[in-house]
């Protein structure tokens, strides 16, 4: 079980913003997908960073709402990006998650952006699985 799974099954479409674009075009974004992150990506398409709702939050309780909304991106991002590849295992990915404290993770293959995986994503692969498991536990008892 290892991230490329989770992608097979959830897709690879990642939403993503220019570092140099405002909190407030962030926020109509996050909204617009119905999203709780944004990938944040360089001038080349690399992946600076990640912007999250928790991330605009906090940036609002340092800087306080005063044009909160024309701030960059930049400013309020969690940078490096901590990321996965898609061989990476799903508790690997979990307990990293965890001990990082955050909810998103990019996927890069080849230092190229290849999808977004979230905590929910994980743990309803994890549980997708394990059901599968015992469903097929219970055929094999069936049939002896």
């Amino acid at each position: 079980m290892n991230i490329a799974a989770v992608l097979s099954n959830k897709g690879r479409e990642v939403a993503t913003i220019a570092e140099g674009a405002t909190l407030g075009q962030a926020a109509a974004e996050l909204t617009r997908h119905k999203i709780g992150a944004l990938v944040v990506v360089d001038d080349s398409g690399g992946v600076a960073g990640v912007l999250s709702e928790r991330d605009i939050v906090a940036c609002l309780a340092e800087h306080g709402d005063v044009q909160l909304g024309e701030r960059s991106v930049a400013v309020a991002m969690t940078a490096p990006a901590i990321t996965v590849t898609e061989a990476t295992p799903v508790l690997t990915a979990l307990a990293l998650m965890t001990a990082r404290r955050i909810r998103h993770l990019p996927v890069l293959k080849d230092e190229r952006l290849t999808g977004i995986v979230s905590i929910g994503d994980l743990v309803k692969y994890r549980i997708d699985d394990i059901e599968r498991q015992a469903e097929a536990m219970r055929a094999y008892i069936q049939s002896a």
